[in-house]
């Protein structure tokens, strides 16, 4: 089968290449994938990049958590109900060598999900991280019923699908974005109002002035090495920040400006999601899925030999989606 590798940590277009492997018998527990799509994650680049990780951990790896395509072999014990069913699968390349930049991929079946009809493949490749990571931030730690949420960085892949979460759930939903550009993608997304960050000062008056002198009850951030020192600006009354990124190990929190507004912050790893909190993200997205509605962020497609192009595409933080196509040529 056709794979994407890196065998050494480094810059996409210096490590990445296509190559050949064997193709993968699912084992116990497991199904095989015929891959559509990979999805392209931020924190797929930083695991090339060596950025959130040491040292390579196994001899080459195939990268990506995130996919979709159609199940085509059952490994013993596993559902035989799930064979050739349309699908979307996550963490593929959690504490694993194999994730989904290949023709197949062998998962246990815990990590496959049924699509609905009317969900094509394209949009089921960027199910995974960003929509998981979305449903939690958004429902795990408050109700949001008639309260604000201000989502940073919401023309993100998460922070599309955190808008959207926000709106059906009844809040008033505050963006910000870096771009005129990405400003529209928040709002077209369902944000209420959508503010430049570049003023720290004037981005809080706005958020305090769009939310009734109040702040936000919610803060759902990509980059809490920025944002986190305005928190106590940002915040309302007993308000939560709840962090799922930063372009920065170490942050900076006033902390007794966080004892004015009782202010709490929460930080999460989606890989990491277990338990109540894993049942509760995969219950919520396969209903919000099942309702239909939900919008996608538009996808760029990239061939298996462009997978150095589809990293760069995310590292530069442009809009959409990067896919990698896997589909059968002709």
């Amino acid at each position: 089968m056709k794979a994407v590798v890196y065998r050494n940590m480094g810059e996409a277009q210096a490590v990445l290449e296509l190559v050949e492997l064997p193709t993968p018998a699912p084992g116990p527990g497991e199904v095989r994938v015929r891959v559509a799509y990979s999805g392209v994650n931020p924190s797929d680049t930083k695991a090339r990049g060596g950025v959130s990780l040491a040292a390579m951990p196994y001899p080459y790896v195939v990268p990506h958590s995130d996919g979709s395509g159609v199940v085509d072999a059952i490994g013993p014990g596993a559902d035989r109900s799930l064979r050739g069913r349309r699908v979307w699968f996550f963490n593929a390349q959690w504490l694993r060598q194999h994730g989904s930049a290949a023709d197949y991929v062998c998962l246990p079946e815990q990590l496959v999900r049924p699509l609905p009809d009317h969900v094509g493949l394209l949009d089921a490749a960027g199910i995974g991280i960003p929509l998981l990571t979305a449903w939690h931030a958004v429902h795990a730690y408050t109700d949001v019923w008639n309260r604000t949420v201000l989502v940073t960085g919401g023309a993100g892949n998460v922070g599309l699908h955190a808008i959207q979460l926000a709106r059906r759930a009844g809040a008033r939903v505050l963006a910000t974005a870096s771009s005129a550009a990405k400003a529209g993608l928040a709002r077209a997304a369902g944000a209420h109002d959508v503010f430049a960050y570049d003023d720290p000062a004037v981005l809080a008056a706005r958020v305090k002035d769009a939310s009734g002198g109040k702040g936000a009850d919610l803060l759902v951030d990509v980059d809490a090495a920025f944002y986190a020192p305005l928190y106590p600006q940002l915040l309302a009354e007993g308000g939560s920040a709840v962090v799922y990124g930063s372009r920065a190990p170490d942050i900076r929190l006033d902390y007794r400006g966080m004892m004015r507004v009782a202010g709490s912050v929460s930080h999460f790893l989606v890989y990491k999601l277990g338990g109540v909190a894993l049942a509760q993200a995969l219950q919520g997205v396969d209903t919000l899925l099942d309702s239909g509605g939900h919008h996608f962020a538009p996808a760029t497609v990239f061939a298996g030999s462009e997978a150095a192009l589809a990293h760069v595409f995310v590292e530069q933080a442009r809009p959409g989606k990067a896919l990698l196509s896997f589909l059968p040529e002709g």
